[in-house]
């Protein structure tokens, strides 16, 4: 494994760890955690794909976006770092806020995506469900970060998820708060932001939740990918949030089973 660092066309630094050859897969990991928080895909993958999984802006080691950014803003810093890799149009996937990301990607620079992956991602949250992340990102500002509460409600207590849970816990701790307060915060405004957009996402679309995600729920990623043109649900069953890191070689197969998915070759072709 590679660690690497792009400068963007924004003057910011874009870290990222690179395994394996063939057709770039770009992984964008959700607030909080880092590019290393995919190591079973990493692993899995980087032996049939270039595998690239980036540090959010603020954590990790790539540079911060302005403490008031938003989601285009990110989605943005997504875009100008696919063209810094200079490896053509990409196998884009996000998990949570990443998840988010590369969905912008895919609606406003589709010329960049050649097949897009949203894990346990969030579309249309109700009124009170966008309020409660509304509160919690809220709270980030004072300099503050609840561990407990998140690992509770993404984890059960069965040993292989508190392993997952002790890596989590980890990354949680040692995430600069400005950055995680930044993307949060993002992340709780962001749910509408592209949803008018997934009718025009062409190429081949993969929307994987668990079935006991009480945030990105099932019904939510039902809704992505009847709205995509080329979409496909996936449900993994007695799993949470962090689903990548509980059922990896779920999560694995389906990812596979995706990027054996032919996209159609004009879609690529298309300009902004």
């Amino acid at each position: 494994m590679t660690s690497r660092t792009l400068l963007l066309s924004s003057n910011r630094a874009a870290h990222y760890i690179e395994q394996g050859t063939g057709e770039p897969l770009v992984l964008i990991h959700g607030v909080g955690m880092q590019a290393s928080a995919w190591y079973p895909q990493i692993d899995a993958l980087s032996q049939e794909f270039r595998v690239i999984a980036v540090d959010m802006p603020g954590h990790g080691q790539s540079d911060p976006l302005d403490a008031h950014a938003t989601l285009p803003q990110f989605v943005q810093w997504a875009s100008e770092f696919i063209e810094a890799l200079d490896a053509g149009s990409v196998n884009l996937a996000g998990h949570s806020m990443g998840s988010l990301i590369a969905a912008g990607v895919a609606v406003t620079r589709p010329d960049l995506v050649r097949r897009v992956a949203v894990l346990n991602g969030v579309y249309r949250r109700s009124i009170e469900a966008r309020q409660a992340v509304l509160d919690r990102a809220a709270e980030l500002r004072p300099g503050t970060i609840d561990v407990d509460t998140p690992l509770r409600r993404w984890f059960n207590q069965d040993e292989a998820q508190r392993m997952a849970a002790t890596r989590v816990e980890s990354w949680l701790r040692a995430v600069d708060l400005e950055g995680y307060a930044t993307a949060y915060t993002a992340f709780a405004q962001g749910d509408e932001t592209y949803a008018d957009g997934w009718h025009e996402i062409a190429c081949p679309a993969l929307v994987l939740t668990g079935s006991d995600d009480p945030n990105s729920t099932p019904a939510m990623a039902e809704q992505m990918a009847q709205a995509a043109q080329n979409g496909r649900a996936v449900v993994i069953e007695d799993e949470r949030h962090m689903v990548n890191l509980t059922a990896p070689e779920a999560v694995n197969r389906a990812l596979r089973a995706w990027l054996q998915v032919e996209p159609d070759i004009e879609t690529m072709k298309l300009e902004v």
